[in-house]
């Protein structure tokens, strides 16, 4: 019998620092903890305490995965790098995936994923919609009307108010981040290591007045 994959997930692209470690579909163990600032800190010691919670070592793991955003920029990269940093000295693969993908896992029918993001904006994207609806960040007043059909869910940290703006039915996501995260990473293909998903500009940029200064 084929043994069960043992996959570390977790993420750290919003106010939070979440992991799970599972083997197969069983969730041995999974933490999420809300915070504004300190994610670079907390990550590793958080994956040691929900290794040893599941009674694994990370010579034990088969895959890690991680969510690669959309997000907090510093928080993607927080936790993508530490994910390639890992799977390079562990000597495993590492997957990225997509917390818009994430978010849809364990629910059906029609449904928009979304995520609030800055200035007024959200990320988001459809799965098995009529219409077809590829990841994106738009303002929330730009949100298509015609994306609304009978029996569309919105789910996401901006469900609330793009399902107000398309008479869709907002509702929580089936499964914690993390333990998504790690479901997604069993299944999904391990010949390229996660990348940051960014889907706006960086909201900080060089003055388009004066060039960068040289320094001797």
């Amino acid at each position: 019998m084929r043994p069960e994959l043992l996959i570390l997930g977790f993420d750290t692209s919003a106010a939070h620092c979440a992991a799970a470690l599972l083997s197969g579909d069983r969730v041995l163990a999974a933490r999420h903890e809300d915070m504004g600032r300190g994610q670079a800190e907390r990550l590793i010691p958080l994956l040691d305490e929900v290794l040893a919670e599941g009674g694994a070592g990370w010579s034990d793991l088969s895959r890690i995965g991680v969510g690669i955003g959309p997000g907090n920029f510093t928080g993607i990269r927080i936790s993508v790098s530490a994910a390639r940093g890992l799977a390079l000295g562990l000597g495993l693969p590492a997957v990225g995936v997509s917390l818009l993908d994430a978010l849809a896992l364990g629910t059906a029918g029609p449904r928009l994923t979304c995520l609030a993001a800055p200035r007024g904006q959200v990320y988001v994207a459809g799965h098995d919609t009529a219409a077809t609806i590829p990841a994106q960040a738009l303002p929330l007043e730009a949100v298509p009307r015609d994306w609304a059909e009978p029996g569309l869910v919105c789910i996401g940290s901006g469900a609330d108010a793009v399902a107000a703006q398309l008479g869709a039915t907002p509702a929580d996501p089936a499964l914690p981040d993390a333990v998504a995260i790690a479901r997604l990473a069993a299944l999904a293909p391990t010949d390229r290591p996660p990348a940051p998903l960014y889907l706006r500009a960086a909201d900080a940029a060089p003055s388009r007045e004066t060039g960068p200064r040289m320094l001797a």
